[in-house]
């Protein structure tokens, strides 16, 4: 397994001639200081940072890869393994060695990907769903959308900012190999990670919140009136007359505001919720008188569109890492990697399926 080093690397432990030593010289060979092929340079940013080979002072003899920990900067990581390609057997294979890794997935050269495991924060539960890799090996070409899917639900609803921030990855990686005819990747993994926890989830309305009605812990919530969604809700300003404007992420030109006034001579407890689409001039508006008894009805649709249903097009809206691992069957080559290549455009249309519906 994983271990974890005391300064915040992670320890992956080299694994039997001929794999160990393998990926251990593509790492080497990959962050050599001395590198200057642009393919590699580029490479970098789809890895885990290497920091050499490290070995514990009382079995020196023991060998691990030293790697930056892709989970370190997430409170509450949300974490995905994703086999890629069509082939999960090198070329050098041998005919019982191919046949055990088809049997293990037949599906895999039509797919073109298997989950290998999964790790999902409930926001409800405070708790992790783990998934293993025989839920990946049970996804059919017609489940696995499903299958994908339920990795990035948390409980309440589906983080379409991370599916759409993780498309957005995978498709700088797939650039990298459609430009490069060195190497050819077998039995290497994407992996995902997302940050599962909310540091707030709701608009407060009167004295009543949404997240108490739906059973969100109190220990989410903090004062105010508006809470930020995952950082996808940022506050920009409370004005005198209580309207709050709030951007949804960062360098976006959309922008929604979220008026709370009372009711003219109504009912105390009766609020205006109103959300404004400003961008180039196109307004969408729903505007309901709310009351208490109200909360669990038409207006939580609503709400969700704001918090829990980002639009697709917020890309760089969640806090998402992408990062290629596993590099015991990575071979020099003259050719595109086109089975790495189908898995990698398989798993976007998977993924692009996904927000579309």
């Amino acid at each position: 397994g994983i271990l974890q080093h005391p300064d915040g690397t992670v320890l992956k432990q080299l694994q039997p001639p001929p794999r160990g030593p393998r990926e251990q010289e593509f790492y080497t060979k990959v962050y050599d200081s001395d590198c200057c092929d642009s393919v590699l340079l580029e490479l970098r940013e789809y890895l885990p940072k290497y920091f050499g080979v490290w070995s514990p002072p009382t079995a020196p003899n023991d060998t691990y890869l030293k790697l930056e920990d892709v989970t370190r900067k997430f409170n509450k990581p949300c974490i995905m393994d994703v086999k890629i390609g069509q082939k999960s057997y090198d070329p050098y294979a041998s005919a019982e060695k191919i046949q055990q890794q088809v049997s293990k997935y037949p599906l895999m050269e039509e797919i073109g990907f298997l989950v290998l495991g999964m790790r999902v924060y409930h926001v409800s539960s405070d708790s992790y769903e783990t998934q293993n890799q025989h839920y990946g090996r049970s996804l059919t070409k017609e489940t696995v959308k499903d299958g994908i899917s339920k990795f990035f639900h948390n409980g309440y609803c589906l983080r379409k900012d991370a599916i759409a921030a993780s498309i957005q990855k995978i498709e700088k990686i797939l650039e990298w190999f459609e430009g490069q005819q060195q190497l050819n990747f077998y039995a290497s993994s994407l992996l995902f990670v997302y940050e599962g926890s909310c540091q707030a989830t709701t608009v407060r309305l009167s004295d009543v919140t949404l997240a108490e009605k739906r059973g969100v812990p109190k220990r989410l919530l903090s004062g105010g009136d508006i809470l930020e969604y995952n950082n996808n809700i940022h506050v920009i300003n409370s004005t005198e007359n209580g309207k709050i404007e709030a951007s949804v992420s960062k360098g976006l030109s959309k922008f929604y505001a979220l008026h709370k006034k009372a009711c003219a001579k109504r009912h105390h407890s009766q609020l205006s919720l109103k959300v404004e689409n400003l961008e180039q001039g196109n307004v969408w508006k729903s505007s309901t008188c709310i009351t208490q008894e109200h909360l669990n009805g038409n207006v939580l649709p609503q709400l969700e569109k704001v918090f829990c249903h980002v639009p697709a097009d917020t890309k760089e809206s969640a806090n998402v890492e992408v990062r290629m691992i596993d590099f015991a069957h990575v071979f020099p080559s003259n050719t595109k990697d086109e089975g790495y290549i189908y898995g990698l455009k398989n798993l976007i249309t998977v993924l692009q399926s996904i927000l579309d519906n």
